[in-house]
């Protein structure tokens, strides 16, 4: 069953409250009484578990290789590209 957090809006009590979630929200304040109850916004809280989720498929396991990154054993590295003459300074021997 899920926990829902209420709120008063006149005497600012607060509370969680277990209900499932066909039950009709409350709205009598355990406290002051009135009418003002309220559930409030909150963030879930939940954790995903079970295999086939997170902890075995991204948790450290084994990764299996890139097929692009890796580099094929029959093949020969690519020749690095050649400088032309007009791009690489020219130096004289003498002075």
């Amino acid at each position: 069953m899920p926990i829902y957090a209420y709120r008063c809006s006149s005497c600012d009590c607060r509370k969680d409250v277990m209900q499932k979630m066909s039950d009709a929200p409350l709205s009598t304040c355990p406290e002051c009484g009135k009418e003002t109850f309220s559930k409030q916004l909150t963030a879930a809280g939940f954790q995903l578990k079970g295999s086939g989720y997170y902890v075995t498929d991204f948790k450290g396991g084994p990764k299996k290789p890139d097929e692009k990154s890796e580099a094929k054993p029959d093949s020969a590295p690519a020749p690095a590209p050649a400088v032309s003459a007009a791009a690489s300074p020219v130096t004289s021997g003498t002075a």
